[in-house]
């Protein structure tokens, strides 16, 4: 019998282990790269985990509807107010006219004739005294001790700052009432919306396209469908683009022409502006920044540490806390706790399960107390994504972390007209009655509903908020 060779199309037909019998999973044309198909692991391996930032809005701040460009509100003034002075002669001081960027007058500042007030140097010394005369921001005083004011505080030079605050006052027998009333001061602030928009698109074509990777997103999308997955990962990233913009948001300054080559408006006419205030600019602009916990060393660390608890007691002392820090600075922060809390075998803390060092190891904390306050600590993703805020140079553009009061404030809303309890940190969308602009999400063309001619499924996407930083002066940027 002849012997024949299994060559196309003959070869097809057979039931033999031959090239010409498999399909070409690699190669191209005829060039066959090997000859059985390999093992298909169908579903796409996911090797960063959740790779979404967003959450963090949601754990510390509330969402509320709001109907205009801008929100406008008013924080109440301190009761008692301390001012910083120079020297200024004999018994004589000048109150400095701008304070922490706030502009003091005769008319805003709170102290009077008649009132008693202590003065500090820098180096501590005190001299309690009573205001004979105010002629502009200069006052006129008279120690108690019967000493000059300069000996008193020990220093005769007008480039000292000094501290001055009233506590009390005193009148003689039968003398009039005070012609000067103090009257409460307060700050506006306001923040405006940013539209933020997105867009995806598929042709009609390769929507009908079915693949051999079973895909899964962020969403809880899962299915053979290419396209399911690129129109989730576009979803994912816009809501991250949400939270990021109203975390690293920057209003324009005078001057700038975002508004013109950008958004194309003409801000000289319309009053428009572009930007919005973000977390970390309203903090930086009107609340405190420490580099905090470093690890250097504990005790360098809880130093640092005290003085961010000093900083709150002079701005209201909310007594919980919440703590969003990056990798390095949770891990100086346990560092710093562990060495205060050492005990057991070699200095071991073991911290779960009645510290037994037979059951487990805790070297972590979530929450502490220092003084009055508690803080409860947790990671932020955003400073630790190495394509976002964690790839940034740390010498430069390092935000480490920022510390935010729990609980609610009690503000005017200049739109409500009344005092109002809200949180301290929460976000405004744009709505009414016809359209919401919280997230919107609306598809066109021609698969699915057909809406247009064109052979395409175009997904949008618009939100439409921002960010309301009440209380900024009790927050902490760590930098």
């Amino acid at each position: 019998m002849a012997i024949t060779s299994a060559s196309a199309p003959d070869a097809a037909a057979r039931k033999q282990t031959l090239s010409g019998n498999y399909v070409d999973f690699t190669g191209a044309g005829s060039a066959w790269a090997q000859q059985y198909l390999p093992d298909l692991m169908e579903q796409e391996a996911e090797i960063f985990g959740n790779r979404t930032i967003s959450g963090f809005l949601s754990q510390v701040g509330a969402e509320e509807p709001s109907n205009s460009d801008r929100v406008a509100w008013s924080e109440q003034g301190r009761l008692h107010l301390t001012y910083t002075a120079t020297y200024a002669g004999t018994n004589t001081i000048t109150i400095d006219n701008d304070i922490d960027g706030n502009d003091i007058t005769t008319a805003t500042c709170a102290i009077r004739a008649g009132d008693t007030v202590i003065v500090s140097s820098a180096a501590g010394n005190t001299a309690k005294c009573a205001v004979k005369t105010m002629t502009g921001l200069t006052l006129t005083l008279y120690p108690y001790s019967g000493v000059s004011i300069d000996t008193m505080i020990g220093t005769t030079a007008t480039t000292e700052l000094l501290r001055v605050f009233v506590y009390g006052s005193e009148f003689a027998k039968g003398t009039a009432a005070r012609s000067v009333a103090n009257a409460p001061q307060f700050k506006s602030h306001f923040n405006k919306h940013i539209i933020l928009k997105d867009f995806y698109e598929v042709s009609g074509s390769d929507a009908g396209n079915i693949g051999w990777v079973e895909v899964t997103g962020e969403a809880g999308q899962t299915g053979y469908l290419w396209y399911l997955k690129a129109e989730g990962d576009t979803r994912a990233r816009f809501t991250d683009y949400i939270e990021m913009a109203l975390l690293d948001g920057e209003l324009a300054v005078a001057g700038s022409t975002v508004e013109e080559n950008v958004l194309g408006t003409d801000s000289s006419a319309t009053g428009y502006d572009a930007g919005t205030e973000g977390l970390f600019k309203a903090i930086s602009t009107r609340g405190h920044q420490s580099s905090g916990v470093t690890g250097v060393n504990a005790a360098t660390d809880l130093a640092e540490f005290d003085a961010i608890l000093a900083a709150f007691d002079a701005n209201g002392a909310v007594e919980e806390n919440m703590m969003f820090v990056q990798r390095t600075t949770s891990l100086a922060i346990d560092d710093m706790l562990a060495s205060m809390n050492s005990y057991g075998a070699g200095g071991t803390s073991y911290g779960v399960f009645n510290n037994s060092e037979d059951m487990a190891l805790n070297l972590g904390f979530s929450g502490f107390r220092r003084g009055s306050y508690d803080f409860y600590k947790s990671d932020m993703k955003y400073l630790n994504d190495k394509s976002m805020r964690g790839g940034l140079n740390d010498a430069v553009n390092a935000i480490r972390g920022v510390i935010i009061p729990a609980g609610t404030s009690s503000v005017y809303d200049e739109n409500m007209g009344k005092n109002m309890k809200r949180p301290f940190l929460h976000v405004r969308y744009k709505t009414s009655d016809t359209d919401d602009r919280k997230m919107k999400t609306w598809i066109t063309g021609s698969v699915g509903a057909t809406t247009s001619g064109k052979d395409v499924m175009e997904v949008h996407y618009l939100s439409e908020r921002c960010m309301i930083t009440q209380g900024a002066n009790n927050f902490m940027l760590l930098n």
